[in-house]
């Protein structure tokens, strides 16, 4: 209590600090975790700022993967390339288990016409240097003991990998307080200012107001949002995603599979009223297996759709048969944020200087956050980046012409 008898402001509603930071990352995920952790590690004082909860929104609901075999020959996949390579490095320096397995990963084609298009499709990721291997029917078994003895081909992707997401986000967002970053939880952004020029000055959050001459915008689907704030319009939308989890249970499961419907899916234009459901199963080291997957335009709408978990689930026992026997824990969903040219936005925007986007990867943003993270600090510290980023200009044309997608 105060002299006059009224109680302090609590720290929630005291007018907001004002600090000086060179980087203000929005959003705790992944991709900013792997931002922040790139920014200082050449040095920068960087300052984390999340809505929610660290780590709370798209990478809580993701599975973890790390995938070559889904990208088709272009930017994608060269951005993909650089990722697993960081990744493999990652896993080595972070100095604590992010549970990263290079288990790899089997596509499986149902009938012959699948079959084909999965040959044409390896053919061509071979020709830029992805090992795809074809593998008969009647040896996929060798690979997975208890997929369907029915199955036309499949191709073996040695180079796909897992990771533990969230914790994967939180040792970086450790190893980058350890290095001086601030990371600042529940503050949620309400105004991105700029100077007399243009350029980006300051973010204001509902903890705090800080100094900084660059942003780097992971919000995920969220981004469109803080785009917004800045006077910027990115044509990005929520897509909705189920993920069943199963009992734990025997080692039952030893690569991530999925068939190849799911390639499909990936790149479907948006239509507002339909579900795109295909069958990606693989483990996790707590012994669960991961069933998915869905993609739906419903706005936020965070209910689950049972008539989806159906789907997901009948499709997963058309592949593992075994899995009839084995029980459901749960299932949740996320949001993954799409672009309508299916390519992720990374880059600063000429409108705004200083303002850099990190967003629109989709469902791959786990498996692209480290090549991310090292674009952005790339372009902040003026470095030659290891890749072309010019496809991933956050103004370039193909964003430019909006879609029509129903936000709910």
């Amino acid at each position: 209590m105060s002299a006059a008898g009224a109680s302090e402001p609590s720290a929630r509603n005291r007018p907001p600090a004002r600090t000086v930071s060179d980087v203000v990352v929005i959003g705790s995920g992944l991709v900013g975790a792997c931002c922040a952790y790139e920014l200082t590690l050449a040095g920068l004082n960087v300052t984390i700022v999340d809505r929610g909860h660290l780590t709370s929104g798209t990478t809580a609901s993701g599975e973890g993967n790390i995938l070559i075999s889904d990208k088709a020959p272009g930017a994608e996949l060269e951005l993909a390339k650089l990722s697993l390579t960081r990744w493999t490095e990652l896993a080595d320096e972070l100095e604590a288990d992010i549970e990263y397995e290079p288990k790899g990963g089997v596509v499986v084609a149902t009938g012959e016409a699948e079959a084909d298009g999965l040959r044409h499709f390896a053919a061509q990721q071979r020709e830029v240097g992805v090992t795809a291997v074809e593998v008969s029917g009647d040896r996929l078994r060798e690979l997975e003991p208890h997929l369907a003895p029915d199955l036309a081909t499949g191709i073996h992707y040695p180079q796909d990998a897992q990771v533990q997401p969230v914790l994967a986000a939180a040792v970086l967002l450790q190893q980058a307080r350890q290095r001086g970053a601030t990371v600042v939880p529940e503050a949620e952004v309400t105004a991105i200012g700029v100077d007399r020029t243009g350029r980006v000055a300051s973010v204001t959050t509902t903890r705090g107001s800080f100094a900084t001459r660059w942003v780097v915008n992971a919000a995920g689907p969220w981004s469109g949002e803080i785009s917004a704030l800045a006077g910027l319009h990115l044509p990005l939308a929520p897509r909705r995603g189920h993920i069943l989890v199963t009992e734990p249970c025997e080692p039952l499961i030893h690569h991530k599979v999925y068939d190849a419907g799911y390639v499909g899916t990936l790149t479907a234009d948006a239509q507002p009223d339909a579900v795109e459901v295909s069958s990606v199963v693989e483990s996790t080291r707590a012994g669960t297996i991961l069933l998915g997957s869905s993609r739906e335009f419903v706005g936020y709408d965070r209910r689950i759709d049972g008539e989806v978990v159906r789907a997901i689930a009948e499709r997963a026992t058309r592949l593992f048969p075994v899995l009839a026997g084995v029980r459901l824990m749960r299932a949740y969903v996320g949001f993954r944020p799409w672009l309508p040219d299916h390519l992720p936005a990374i880059g600063e925007t000429l409108a705004v200087p200083g303002f850099v986007q990190a967003s629109g990867h989709e469902g791959a943003g786990i498996g692209l956050s480290p090549a991310t993270g090292r674009l952005v600090r790339d372009l902040i510290t003026g470095h030659e980046p290891p890749i072309d980023p010019t496809p991933f200009r956050p103004d370039r044309p193909t964003l430019q012409n909006d879609a029509e997608v129903a936000h709910g």
